[in-house]
């Protein structure tokens, strides 16, 4: 299980009523409106969106300032980062989560504008990068990264998708820019290209990936675990929306650390809630944000996390979609540390859960753990009719996947599940014996 948000703070500081930004609005000269920027379906954001906006936490914190002021939140939900950017820019959005990549943007474009933005607390987070994954047509005969020179790939530029694939091409000695077509799409339109089969490859981020595979309609190619960098998203605040309302934003990460203690004692609750939201398959987010799911939900700015998005400035200037970013100067801890409170040092110490399979049985409110993938094969042999997902960590990566989705290998008495393909032959060229099967076979041999 992982480790839930340490108790909050009693207290928020109140500040008198001043205007805030574009977003807030005087009504009678005592009402104020919050806006928060957020993505719905970019779902390790949750915690300062979709579940936090279900939970209806950050309107009870508000209420509970009693400072006078009637508040009210203005929800808008955003397909990418990159327009939340905007609006906040313009003095339109007072809080936003996106991811790692858009972040840096998001610091770039205010402090070129005048309009200065703040990390203020992340959302999820993968150690390894595994929330980013490149996916290719079920019937694909591409079965390597090396395989993409020369094809189309589908992404969306400046993400932490497009990071993950310009830092794989690299690695497998193809240019990102002259070595594939890249085709800069949002992640409905590029989902929509790979089915037509005008985009030979998608790069994306949660939950675009899991969805396809679920659905059916792509398969894994390359798991951004390879890269073994951090990936994360985050929320960012307006500077002077924090300046002159800072008892707000300490709400907000107050609700936020809430609606993640929450999510953590409750993931197939939460799955269910952010399904219902969103209309996407509870499976396809428990993939993601369940007990043992791909991102680690944790409001702690990590040191880990702050340098991993250092290491990225280099990849946005390469792009040209950035110069210098000041990392140090934009990400301001001061807020979540006020909020948690005495736990924040142990939230900032927390690591993520080990790896475990998991299998959801058909209307249960919780699922069942197994020490190894044969064991998990075994029960899904005797209970095929009462399955609802079952999934299984990459045994490289230690990335989640849908186990009837995996790569799968046969090493004597071990079976081993892979997210793509060419970890599976990387672990089978190691290790003499071992043998590709199919996950029928794989049933078969734990049955």
């Amino acid at each position: 299980m992982k480790r839930t948000a340490a108790a909050l703070a009693a207290s928020a500081l109140l500040v008198p009523l001043s205007a805030c930004g574009g977003s807030a609005e005087a009504g009678s000269g005592s009402t104020v409106t919050v806006t928060v920027g957020y993505q719905s379906k970019t779902i390790n954001t949750v915690t300062a969106g979709t579940l936090l906006r279900s939970l209806g936490y950050f309107e009870k914190q508000l209420n509970a300032l009693q400072d006078g002021t009637t508040y009210k939140v203005d929800w808008q939900d955003y397909a990418t980062g990159a327009p939340i950017t905007a609006q906040m820019t313009a003095g339109k959005i007072d809080i936003g989560s996106m991811g790692d990549f858009p972040l840096l943007i998001n610091a770039a474009r205010g402090k070129q504008l005048g309009k200065p933005t703040h990390l203020v607390s992340v959302t999820g987070y993968n150690l390894k990068g595994g929330l980013n994954t490149v996916v290719v047509p079920p019937k694909s005969k591409l079965t390597s990264l090396k395989d993409l020179k020369g094809k189309k790939v589908s992404t969306s530029v400046g993400s932490a998708a497009d990071g993950t694939l310009v830092r794989a091409l690299q690695r497998a000695g193809i240019d990102p820019n002259t070595g594939i077509e890249k085709l800069n799409q949002q992640p409905a339109v590029g989902a929509s290209a790979l089915a037509a089969g005008s985009a030979d490859a998608l790069s994306q981020f949660v939950a675009w990936p899991g969805l396809l595979a679920y659905q059916g309609k792509a398969k894994a190619l390359y798991d951004g675990a390879q890269l073994n960098l951090p990936t994360f998203h985050g929320v960012t605040a307006r500077e002077d929306f924090a300046q002159q309302r800072p008892a707000v934003l300490e709400a907000f990460l107050k609700a936020q650390a809430e609606a993640t203690d929450y999510l953590n004692a409750h993931p197939v609750q939460a799955a269910e809630k952010v399904a219902k939201a969103t209309g996407l398959p509870a499976e396809v987010v428990y993939l993601y944000n369940g007990a043992h799911g791909i991102s680690t939900f944790d409001p702690a700015v990590k040191p880990q996390l702050v340098s991993a998005l250092k290491q990225d400035v280099a990849v946005l200037k390469a792009a040209e979609l950035t110069g210098d970013i000041d990392v140090d100067s934009f990400v301001d801890d001061q807020y979540v540390k006020k909020a948690l409170g005495a736990g924040y040092a142990e939230q900032l110490a927390a690591t993520p859960p080990a790896a475990a399979s998991e299998v959801w049985p058909k209307a249960a409110t919780k699922t069942r753990s197994f020490t190894s993938p044969a064991q998990l094969l075994a029960y899904v042999a005797e209970h095929k009719d009462g399955i609802r997902a079952a999934y299984v960590p990459d045994a490289t990566t230690g990335t989640l996947w849908f186990a009837d989705k995996a790569v799968w290998v046969a090493d004597g008495e071990q079976l081993l599940p892979f997210v793509a393909p060419e970890t599976a032959r990387a672990y089978v060229a190691g290790h003499s014996g071992a043998q590709l099967i199919t996950y029928a076979d794989a049933l078969g041999r734990a049955s």
